[in-house]
C-alpha cells in the first residue's frame, strides 16, 4: 500500500489552525508535541488516520522516547474515560476499547522492536488489564496481539543469534597466500553454483530475509544519536539499529566475496571466467529487481585489487558490464538507477507474480536519502511546533521500504549455495591487494613497495596468531 498524507478539509492555499495544530493545503503541517500526542489518542467518536498513526509513531522518537509516548498515550486514554461514576466509566471503556486495541495493534505490528523495552511490555500489560474491565472481546484481542508480538520478538532474537554465528564462521581466513597454489582446496562460487540465474536467486533470498528483519524505526533512530534522547541509554544502546547495520555489513561482505573469487585463482583464464560469471550474476540481479546485490557485485569488481588486473580484464568482453555500470552510475545523484528503480516499482505495483513484485533497493543510497532529508529540514519550526511536513516525507520514504520488505521470495532455496554465500571466508583489503599482486605482478615502484610492505605485515600477523 502506497503512503500518502491524509486528505484534509481545506481548499488550495488555505491555512487553518485548530488549537496547537496547523493545516495547509489539505494536510497537517505542524503542531505542538502535546497536541500531536493528543491527536494520536482514540476517543468514542474519533480514531486517528492510519497514515498519521504510522508517521507519528515513526518519527516521534526524534522528540521523545517510545516508552514516554506509550506512557502518555495510555494515561490520556485512561483519564478521558474517568467520570467519577463507575458504571459510566465501564461503559466508556467498552466504547473506546476496540479503538485502543486497534491503535496498539498498529504499534506492535509495525514497530514491534519498541517492545524489547520491558517498560513498554509492562505498559501493554497494564492496558490489557484496563481493557478487561469493560470488554471481554477487546481483552481477548489484546491477549492475541501480545502473543503475536512475543512470537515476532522471539523470531528477531533467533535471527540476530544466527547472523552473529554466521559472521563468526565467515571471519575464518581463506587459504594462506603463501599456499595460493593449493587454494583449489577451497570451494569457489562456480563449483558451488555455475548458473548465474540460480546464484542471483539465492542472493535475492538473503536480501529479502535480511530486509524483513529491519524495523522501520531503525532509519529514524540513526538520527537520534545527536538527540537529547541519549539520556535514555538503555533503549538507544540496545540494538538500536543492529539489523540495519547487519544488512549494510552483508553488502560489504558480498563485495569482498566477489573480489576474493576473482583474485584467488592462479590462472588468468580462471580469473577471467570468474569476472564473466559475476557480470552475468549482476545482470540477473538487475533483471530480478535486486539492485542491492547488483551494486555490491559492481563494487567488488571495481575494487582496486580487481580493477588493476589488466591482463585478466583483457580476456573479458566487458560490454555487458559497461551497461550495468552505466545503470548504477553515481553521476546526477544516481539518476539512471533511480529511473530503473521507478520502473521496478511500477512493475511491482501491477505484478501478476511474486517474482515481478521484487524490488530490493540499493540500500546505502536509501539510507543516504533519508539522512539528507532529515539533515536538510528542521525538525522544529521557529514557533516551537514540530515540522510535520518533514515527518510526512520521512514516512513516505520509509513506508515504500515497508512495501518492498513484505515480498516473500518466490525462488526455491538451495541451502548449499546459501551457506557458501554467507560463510565462505573472504580476504580483507590487504589480503586482496597481495593476492592481486601474486596474480599479476607489480607494475611500478609504488606497487612493488606496497607488495613488500603487505607481505611483511601479513607474515607478522600470521606469526603472532
Amino acid at each position: 500500500m502506497t503512503f500518502t498524507p491524509p486528505e484534509g478539509r481545506f481548499g488550495n492555499g488555505i491555512t487553518a489552525s485548530y488549537g496547537e495544530m496547523c493545516y495547509h493545503d489539505n494536510s497537517l503541517v505542524s503542531g505542538s508535541l502535546e497536541a500531536l500526542i493528543q491527536h494520536l489518542v482514540p476517543t468514542v467518536d474519533y480514531y486517528p488516520d492510519r497514515s498519521y498513526v504510522f508517521t507519528f509513531l515513526l518519527s516521534s522518537r526524534l522528540f521523545l522516547h517510545p516508552y514516554e509516548l506509550m506512557s502518555r498515550v495510555c494515561h490520556l486514554c485512561v483519564e478521558q474515560q474517568r467520570s467519577g461514576d463507575p458504571l459510566l466509566d465501564k461503559i466508556r471503556v467498552c466504547e473506546v476499547a476496540p479503538k485502543l486495541v486497534q491503535l496498539l495493534t498498529e504499534w506492535t505490528e509495525t514497530f514491534p522492536y519498541d517492545f524489547r523495552d520491558e517498560r513498554m511490555m509492562r505498559c501493554l500489560k497494564d492496558m490489557t488489564h484496563h481493557v478487561a474491565r469493560g470488554d471481554e472481546y477487546s481483552w481477548r484481542a489484546m491477549q492475541q496481539m501480545t502473543q503475536r508480538l512475543i512470537k515476532r520478538l522471539s523470531a528477531l532474537g533467533q535471527y540476530e543469534e544466527a547472523v552473529a554465528a554466521l559472521s563468526a564462521v565467515a571471519l575464518e581466513r581463506p587459504a594462506s597466500l603463501k599456499n595460493k597454489l593449493t587454494s583449489a582446496q577451497r570451494a569457489d562460487a562456480m563449483s558451488v553454483c555455475d548458473d548465474p540465474f540460480v546464484l542471483a536467486q539465492q542472493l535475492t533470498h538473503i536480501e529479502l530475509d535480511r530486509l524483513s528483519f529491519i524495523g522501520p524505526e531503525e532509519f529514524i533512530q540513526t538520527f537520534a544519536l545527536k538527540d537529547p534522547l541519549e539520556n535514555h541509554k538503555g533503549f538507544f544502546r540496545k540494538r538500536k539499529t543492529s539489523n540495519l547495520e547487519a544488512y549494510v555489513n552483508w553488502f560489504n561482505r558480498l563485495s569482498y566475496l566477489v573480489a576474493t573469487e576473482i583474485c584467488l585463482p592462479v590462472k588468468k583464464k580462471h580469473r577471467a571466467r570468474a569476472i564473466e560469471f559475476f557480470i552475468d550474476v549482476a545482470q540477473e540481479c538487475f533483471n530480478i529487481g535486486n539492485f542491492n546485490s547488483l551494486m555490491a557485485i559492481i563494487t567488488g569488481m571495481n575494487m582496486s585489487p580487481v580493477s588493476r588486473l589488466k591482463k585478466t580484464w583483457s580476456k573479458v568482453n566487458t560490454d555487458k558490464f559497461d551497461i550495468l555500470e552505466h545503470q548504477m552510475d553515481p553521476s546526477s545523484n544516481f539518476s539512471n538507477y533511480r529511473t530503473a528503480l521507478r520502473g521496478a516499482t511500477q512493475r511491482s505495483e501491477t505484478a501478476h507474480s511474486s517474482q515481478e513484485r521484487i524490488v530490493i533497493p540499493f540500500f546505502s543510497l536509501l539510507i543516504k536519502d533519508i539522512y539528507f532529508l532529515n539533515e536538510g529540514c528542521a525538525s522544529r519550526l521557529t514557533t516551537g511546533h514540530i515540522n510535520f511536513e518533514k515527518l510526512w516525507e520521512l514516512a513516505k520514504q520509509v513506508s515504500e521500504f515497508l512495501v518492498w520488505r513484505q515480498v516473500v521470495c518466490p525462488f526455491q532455496r538451495d541451502r548449499r549455495i546459501l551457506q557458501f554465500l554467507v560463510t565462505s571466508p573472504v580476504f580483507n583489503e590487504d589480503e586482496l591487494h597481495l593476492a592481486s599482486y601474486e596474480s599479476e605482478g607489480p607494475e611500478n615502484h609504488m606497487e612493488k613497495d606496497s607488495r613488500r610492505s603487505l607481505r611483511s605485515s601479513l607474515l607478522h600477523r600470521e606469526n603472532r596468531s
